[in-house]
């Protein structure tokens, strides 16, 4: 059982504007079209030891971003995320298995209303007080899936041989949360003990 330095256990709370969800797949086999959903949250909960936390985690699929509007709507459609059916990817942790700073968070990843077991290469980059006093944790993860095995199958046959699109997407993620706060009635309760005690 361990424990990763400065990640105190509790709710730490998903931080939208200092993280990034994004995605990579081979296009027409010559390089890679690379994007992000600009909408997501996520919530972490971690155990006194690290093995006991969780992870949950929904992205808004209307909000994927490959900086070309055209593809964007294409993506949205039923030929791949039918976003209208399928609004949300979402992600549920099974299990946390610790090897230094590295983690191997195993769940189960939904796409398209289909649900596949993904793990998740993690890595911890550590925890930091900001200049405003807030602490926060940070955090980066891999993993690479098969859009086949979530019903995502569109594609188009290339003049030379092979397929516009390919079958492996990698998921990346560069996530920062915020560290429980205190509770104000406990913080209170523990002044005025101190108080009595004095």
């Amino acid at each position: 059982m361990t424990q990763l330095n400065g990640l105190v256990p509790g709710s730490w709370t998903f931080d939208p504007a200092h993280s990034e969800v994004g995605f990579s797949v081979r296009h027409a086999g010559i390089s890679k079209v690379r994007g992000t959903f600009t909408e997501a949250d996520a919530q972490l909960t971690v155990g006194e030891q690290v093995e006991d936390s969780t992870l949950t985690a929904t992205v808004q699929m209307a909000s994927i971003d490959t900086k070309n509007a055209d593809r964007d709507a294409h993506v949205r459609s039923a030929d791949f995320f039918d976003v209208e059916q399928h609004p949300t990817m979402t992600f549920t942790s099974t299990s946390v298995a610790v090897a230094g700073e590295e983690l191997t968070i195993t769940g189960e990843l939904t796409i398209k209303g289909t649900t596949r077991t993904v793990a998740l290469a993690t890595e911890f980059n550590g925890v930091v007080v900001d200049p405003f006093g807030v602490t926060r944790g940070g955090f980066s993860a891999e993993t690479t899936i098969s859009r086949k095995d979530f019903g995502i199958t569109w594609n188009a046959a290339l003049e030379a041989g092979g397929v516009l699109v390919s079958d492996k997407v990698t998921i990346t993620l560069d996530v920062a949360f915020t560290a429980p706060q205190e509770d104000p009635e406990e913080t209170v309760e523990g002044q005025e003990a101190i108080s009595v005690e004095a």
